[in-house]
């Protein structure tokens, strides 16, 4: 399920930063819903609200040490609640689509913005926020799996 997740989230992050960097120039917006969200096409430098504009090898860094800690932590705990691996694979999918961005682009592609509320933003921007706000949800209202859980699922599948 994580890497499945991952792998749509990527997928639809890099096709609709495709479609906004061929149908629009750089700083066009197009209302969606007047004066409330509109589709504002910019290249963001830096990472989130464009802090550390002049570190790209810094935040690709910083992109790929993510990425590694998830795929470490999900292999080596298999955690076995679904909102926890749905979570996972939110951040994950959203920190290889915009670190794919900074490879080849040298910078993130965004295009939602919601008028005077937030900074522009995209999907993969989207599926970590998601995946951050499913994984605390996790935290609050779920027990952890315990090691010896764990174990014994872990036995139980070999």
């Amino acid at each position: 399920m994580v890497l499945v997740m991952a792998v749509v989230v990527v997928l639809a992050d890099q096709l609709s930063k495709f479609l906004i960097r061929l149908s629009l120039v750089e700083g066009a917006t197009t209302p969606i819903i007047k004066n409330i969200f509109h589709i504002t096409y910019v290249r963001n430098a830096g990472a989130a609200f464009g802090l550390f504009p002049d570190r790209p090898a810094f935040l690709v860094a910083v992109s790929a040490t993510i990425v590694l800690a998830i795929i470490v932590y999900y292999f080596s705990y298999r955690p076995s609640k679904p909102v926890v691996r749905a979570a996972l694979g939110l951040e994950l999918g959203g920190a290889v689509g915009n670190l794919i961005d900074r490879l080849v682009n040298g910078r993130v592609t965004d295009f939602l913005e919601i008028r005077n509320v937030w900074p522009v933003f995209n999907l993969a921007d989207s599926a970590i926020v998601a995946g951050a706000v499913l994984l605390a949800i996790a935290l609050i209202f779920f027990s952890p799996d315990a090691p010896d859980e764990r174990q014994a699922k872990s036995k139980a599948g070999d």
